[in-house]
């Protein structure tokens, strides 16, 4: 495929399908397709990340960064089904099938969206990714400093990678280049879930 998951139009042609998501309590059909993340199957990370991370320890507002077709955020969404869960992805085609299984399964706490439609004022109790790795590290980089300054004061983000695809090497980066405190939550199936908190004041 000419085209990477993270393209914001993807040119291979249509060809739907379908998942089940099955995660703690929450059973889910999802529409998928192709361009777009892991569209044949619920990828092993995000079900590493699923079965790990927490809710947040505040209140408020929970972020899914480069959601894909919605397997997070629609988790998170059902679990806390109050609280408005923001979806993001560059990939429209991605975008309109989070939409459609968030209606689908009646969460209407979803908003899925482009990263600059989100209020510029809006903090995070939980942010939570399985980032694009494979865009590379600039762009990774780059992602992440965009979002992460955007945490609540006691908030949390939580973002798996594959330890083959430096998750220790990022775990450095955040902690001792970009001053937030990370922890290794769990390693699991060849990935590791990193907790990251805010920066000191």
């Amino acid at each position: 495929m000419a085209d990477h998951y993270f393209t914001a139009t993807p040119s291979v042609a249509s060809r739907p399908g379908e998942v089940r998501l099955h995660a703690d309590g929450v059973d889910l059909t999802l529409a998928t397709d192709t361009g777009v993340f892991s569209g044949g199957r619920i990828d092993r990370g995000t079900r590493v990340l699923l079965d790990a991370a927490p809710m947040p320890p505040v209140r408020g507002p929970m972020l899914d960064v480069g959601c894909g077709y919605g397997p997070i955020a629609l988790t998170l969404a059902a679990r806390r089904r109050r609280l408005p869960v923001w979806a993001v992805d560059l990939n429209e085609r991605a975008l309109g099938l989070t939409r459609a299984n968030a209606q689908r399964a009646g969460l209407g706490n979803v908003t899925a969206c482009l990263p600059d439609e989100v209020p510029a004022d809006l903090s995070f109790a939980g942010i939570y990714s399985n980032p694009p790795i494979r865009s590379g590290k600039p762009a990774l980089h780059a992602l992440l400093l965009r979002w992460l300054p955007r945490l609540m004061p006691d908030g949390r983000a939580w973002l798996v990678v594959a330890k083959n695809l430096g998750s220790d090497s990022l775990q450095r980066w955040l902690e001792h280049e970009q001053g937030f405190p990370t922890v290794r939550l769990v390693s699991e199936k060849g990935y590791r879930v990193l907790e990251v908190a805010p920066r000191e004041p």
